[in-house]
């Protein structure tokens, strides 16, 4: 959700004025932010398409209930949650379901050390070793976060939200925003930096 919503305007409010171009625009442009948002939940390739078109499909239904009380990305995120929150729940109860979900994050993980890769490819191979080893240990570091505190994370770091639109989103103060991401912060960092060597060096 970063860059251009802030300049995209409203899409339902414009589609029940009567001018569906810039929902239409905004289903072209940011398909791929829902896929990767399903993604890193933990959906598999087909589910987060399917999820994505549930979205999609909910935004449209809801013109002519819409209050644009907010700014239309942070309303956007809470119905694709939403929308992921009751795909969760109706499969907790079905034997067997979800197997496409589970290798969901190992697949995600590896298209993420791709695009590590790809930013830089003139350089050697041990120095795209050594980045390829350290994207493992941040995304394994942010996996391990509580479930309120990573999603605080990647909806700062990863979708680019201000802490107001992510309160709105998750509908909790934001200073419990600003918490939860001084408890992610914390604990990555203690994940992260280097531990000391006892002859004074660093491991």
């Amino acid at each position: 959700m970063k860059g251009g919503w802030d300049h995209e305007g409203d899409p339902l409010e414009a589609l029940r004025t009567g001018d569906p171009t810039p929902f239409e625009t905004f289903v072209e442009t940011h398909t791929g932010t829902f896929l990767s948002f399903f993604r890193r939940h933990g959906a598999g390739p087909t589910e987060a398409e399917d999820l994505v078109q549930e979205t999609f499909l909910k935004l449209f239904r809801n013109v002519h209930t819409y209050q644009p009380s907010g700014r239309f990305r942070a309303y956007a995120f809470r119905v694709a949650r939403n929308a992921w929150v009751d795909r969760t729940r109706r499969r907790a109860g079905i034997p067997g379901g979800g197997h496409e979900g589970r290798g969901a994050r190992a697949e995600a993980h590896e298209e993420g050390v791709g695009e590590v890769e790809a930013l830089e490819p003139a350089i050697g191979p041990l120095d795209r070793l050594q980045r390829r080893e350290e994207a493992g240990r941040v995304r394994a570091a942010v996996g391990e976060l509580g479930e309120a505190h990573r999603s605080v994370f990647e909806l700062a770091v990863v979708e680019g939200l201000p802490y107001g639109e992510i309160a709105a989103l998750l509908e909790i103060p934001e200073g419990t925003v600003k918490s939860r991401m001084h408890h992610a912060l914390r604990k990555l960092r203690g994940k992260l930096e280097p531990e000391p060597d006892p002859d004074g060096g660093v491991r």
